[in-house]
């Protein structure tokens, strides 16, 4: 039997968090009155911040796809998985942005991912349990070996004041207005994988257990109609038109408090049962993460736990309800994100997940223990973002070009950081196969560096000879690059025909396709501009980078001297590329070129390192 864990958990909360007395900022104010109960809802709710998708105009910020995308972005950063290994992206939530497609299709369509199998669940605040069930499942049985879940929530926008001035309402019904205090947006991703990490702490899945009780209840939260106790009333889709059903309130969403009680009393006897079946024992349990839409029903499911023997103890219960909201789906995503990150878990500890849902009436459970060393990898300091520094003759024209070119550069460089790979180095968490993929990908577009700056210099008209002798000074020193990378790759005891026989990956296609259409053109002098960016690349990030990688893999000189050398060799290349800035021809027509083609080669050379492994 396979086991399944987590390995790694990301978040996204939009924009700044929204105090109590900001709410009805991006809500609106129905009528233009302010609410005559908020402050008693958030009293009993205990919420004291959250976060909305909206701006002051009601007007969204994200979409939901958008925010569930983003948190898998997060969780894959954290993760040595990559997007496109990613085989099944299964999410949850209460309503999608669409009513079609299914909302895993909408958040794939907003990831790098390569094809996957996707898997929609829309329900209440269990959809985002069905999603990891769903992955669990699937890896325990082997049918995956990783997976990336997702619960997402977009509420807000379902609170609008404008909705509900449309309907001329002069008052909102209770079962509707109550929920405008309590339910907020958020999203949050799970990675699942059939191994554990390697370092730090993963999260092992022992069960999944969830349970629907709509055979005894009708909906307590709801949408779509007006009245849950008479099951034949027509639905949103009966109404003759969209108005109408609109007008009619049939879309806002609601909830009957009445029914409330029930849901807490059906939680909990859920969790005695699981008691008796020997699944849950509540003398092992270190963490209960409990997802509860208000601290006023904290209290009833303490009481009950413990009039049936079963209590457990305050100093275990983990919630950030009051700072993160109700973000219903996500909300167990965002507290075990917080959880595992707090540095509060250690080995061995047991996680119980309580997941209920008042939609009509569900019930989940989850239990995780924890596994990995507590201790941490290496962290390397972070370096002041700095373009190479160019000394040329100075007036206006270089002047001009030199602040460019900066910019430029301070720009990649930003962007380069949260590249995954680069940000693996500099977290200390690069593999060594991170480290192969790499030297196979650069190699594919070394080789030809020398090759297009040798058409460039033919391309280049003899009144330009000190021009041309730069471009060749500058083949002369590339040409050999490639053959120091393929030797690092056979010093990792890897076959050179492996490396050889590589291809490029999209980026680097993007990249020399590029080079060779600029060096074609007659006098190509832009690509000092290309130079300036790759060979800034040698003297202020290769050298770094071969170190950190040296120090984290535990790495011999000849394994990495790819990345070394270039630390050193490159001053020099820089020197004659100054050299070739000082020319007399340069004016401010040429320099645009120059400052144009180091922007396209910067975005382009980014771009080979995001495409690793996607040919």
């Amino acid at each position: 039997m396979h086991k399944a864990y987590i390995t790694s958990i990301g978040t996204f909360l939009p924009n700044a968090p929204v105090s109590n007395d900001e709410m009805e900022n991006y809500l609106g104010k129905i009528n233009g009155k302010s609410s005559a109960v908020k402050n008693r809802m958030l009293r009993q709710n205990g919420i004291i911040s959250r976060h909305y998708a909206l701006d002051q105009k009601q007007q969204s910020t994200h979409s939901n796809a958008q925010m569930a995308a983003l948190a898998v972005e997060q969780a894959l950063e954290r993760s040595k998985l990559k997007p496109k290994e990613v085989q099944l992206l299964a999410t949850g939530t209460t309503q999608g942005d669409l009513p079609v497609p299914g909302f895993a299709s909408m958040v794939h369509g907003e990831l790098d991912f390569a094809k996957c199998e996707v898997a929609s669940f829309q329900s209440v605040c269990a959809s985002g349990m069905m999603a990891i069930k769903n992955a669990y499942t699937q890896i325990l049985a082997g049918e995956k070996q990783n997976a990336v879940c997702v619960g997402s929530e977009f509420a807000s926008r379902l609170f609008k004041a404008s909705r509900y001035d449309a309907q001329k309402m002069t008052s909102v019904p209770f079962d509707t207005e109550f929920l405008r205090w309590m339910l907020s947006d958020g999203a949050g991703a799970l990675v699942l994988e059939n191994q554990k990490r390697t370092e730090g702490l993963s999260l092992r899945i022992d069960w999944i257990d969830l349970v629907s009780h709509a055979h005894k209840f009708p909906e307590c939260m709801y949408t779509g109609k007006n009245d849950n106790k008479n099951p034949r009333e027509a639905g949103w889709l009966d109404y003759p038109d969209y108005t109408s059903a609109a007008n009619a309130g049939a879309i806002n969403l609601k909830q009957d408090i009445r029914l409330l009680d029930q849901v807490v009393q059906t939680g909990v006897a859920h969790y005695f049962e699981l008691i008796d079946q020997g699944k849950i024992k509540v003398g092992a349990i270190d963490w209960l993460c409990c997802h509860y839409s208000s601290e006023f029903f904290k209290a009833p499911i303490k009481e009950l736990m413990c009039k049936g023997g079963a209590l457990i103890l305050d100093e275990k219960w983990f919630s950030n309800l009051s700072t993160k909201g109700n973000t219903g789906a996500a909300s167990i995503y965002i507290m075990l994100e917080e959880l595992l990150y707090s540095g509060k878990l250690k080995e061995g500890d047991t996680i119980l997940c309580m997941v209920p849902e008042s939609g009509r009436f569900i019930t989940s459970f989850m239990q995780l223990t924890v596994e990995g060393s507590t201790s941490t990898h290496t962290h390397y300091p972070m370096r002041e973002i700095e373009a190479p520094e160019l000394i040329i003759n100075q007036n206006p024209t270089s002047e001009w070009l030199v602040r460019q070119l900066s910019q430029i550069w301070i720009d990649f460089e930003s962007k380069l950081l949260k590249v995954p790979i680069v940000g693996k180095i500099h977290d200390g968490q690069l593999s060594l196969n991170d480290y192969k993929l790499l030297l196979m990908d650069l190699r594919q577009q070394v080789i030809d560096g020398s090759q297009w700056i040798s058409r460039a210099a033919s391309n280049i008209d003899i009144e330009l000879f000190e021009l041309r002798s730069a471009f060749i000074k500058h083949t002369a020193t590339e040409h050999k690059d490639y053959q120091i990378l393929e030797k690092n790759f056979e010093a990792l005891g890897e076959d050179l025909d492996k490396i050889r026989s590589g291809q490029k990956n999209v980026g680097s296609v993007a990249l020399s396709s590029f080079m060779f259409q600029q060096a074609s053109k007659p006098n190509p002098i832009d690509l000092l501009g290309a130079m300036f960016i790759i060979e800034g690349i040698g003297k202020r990030l290769a050298g770094y980078w071969g170190e950190l990688m040296k120090d984290q893999l535990h790495l011999q000189q000849d394994q990495v001297s790819f990345f070394t050398y270039h630390g050193v060799a490159d001053e020099n290349h820089f020197h004659n590329l100054e050299q070739a800035l000082n020319h007399p021809r340069l004016d401010r027509e040429i320099a645009e070129k120059i400052a144009k083609t180091a922007k396209v080669t910067a975005r382009l050379y980014q771009m080979q390192l995001e495409e690793l492994g996607n040919y």
